[in-house]
């Protein structure tokens, strides 16, 4: 099984793009040009300037640092949360994992898109505000998995002895339980930060996201939507971002996913 050395190269050159670029670029992403206008690509501006004559490069750098933020942190929450309830779930059973199901019913009784929609509407999107509603409308998927896999492994006969030997419950889910549900939370991880990102730059297209004069790939891109049509460079650079990590990130997602079923049907 090839390794995705090629996405994990892009990841971390997006990364260190993002948050070293401006040491290497110095120009300004919010300083105005009336004579510089919807400039295409060039020496002086490579990625070209926008409706206001801002440096389009400058603001790909400087919105790269606010969806890679938003995207890490929100995913890291998202899938923590989904391992600490779902695991909770699978491991005590009973009322608690009945609890547990209907809450996860009640999140997705409304598509997780509509359900940031909903709540964006009623305050002021900012960089903590979109980490914690994408957080909370993002753990229910791992949490299933995790909820399922700790099905499997309260089943197993080592885990009945430990129980019965009056081991604690923390240190079971501590010691046994998180090194196998480690390899779930990584992918639900991976898959999660190129979801926030995506979801980020969906509220920002629409006018719902980061307001200016913060900015991410999102806005910027929302930005591109009036000039389409005479100057394609605003909105392809910063869509071009959101696509290599997302597509890099479900790569990555796939082979620890194939990764850890090898290693689950050779211990099987």
């Amino acid at each position: 099984m090839q390794k995705p050395y090629f996405s994990i190269f892009i990841i971390l050159f997006i990364i260190l793009f993002s948050f070293t670029g401006t040491f290497f670029y110095t120009s300004s992403a919010y300083e105005l040009d009336a004579l510089g206008i919807l400039m295409p690509p060039s020496l002086e501006h490579p990625f070209g300037t926008d409706r206001l004559g801002r440096d389009l490069l400058a603001r790909v750098i400087e919105g790269g640092k606010v969806s890679l933020i938003i995207g890490i942190t929100s995913a890291f929450i998202s899938s923590f949360l989904g391992l600490i309830l779902g695991a909770t779930a699978g491991f005590l059973r009973g009322n608690v994992d009945k609890g547990f199901v209907v809450m996860v019913d009640l999140f997705l009784t409304f598509p997780t898109f509509f359900l940031l929609l909903a709540l964006i509407s009623y305050v002021n999107a900012s960089v903590l505000v979109l980490i914690f509603i994408i957080s909370i409308t993002g753990w229910m998927t791992t949490g299933r998995l995790i909820r399922s896999q700790s099905f499997s492994i309260t089943s197993e006969p080592f885990i009945k002895i430990l129980n019965i030997a009056g081991v604690s419950k923390m240190k079971i889910l501590l010691k046994y339980y998180a090194p196998l549900l480690a390899p779930i939370y990584f992918v639900s991880f991976t898959f999660g930060v190129g979801g926030a990102i995506l979801a980020e730059s969906g509220l920002s297209f629409l006018g719902l996201g980061i307001t200016a004069p913060s900015m991410s790939w999102g806005s910027i891109l929302s930005t591109a939507k009036s000039v389409n049509d005479i100057a394609w460079w605003v909105g392809v650079f910063p869509g071009l971002m959101i696509f290599f990590v997302t597509f890099s990130l479900i790569n990555i997602s796939n082979y620890l996913q194939k990764t850890s079923n090898q290693k689950k049907a050779l211990i099987g």
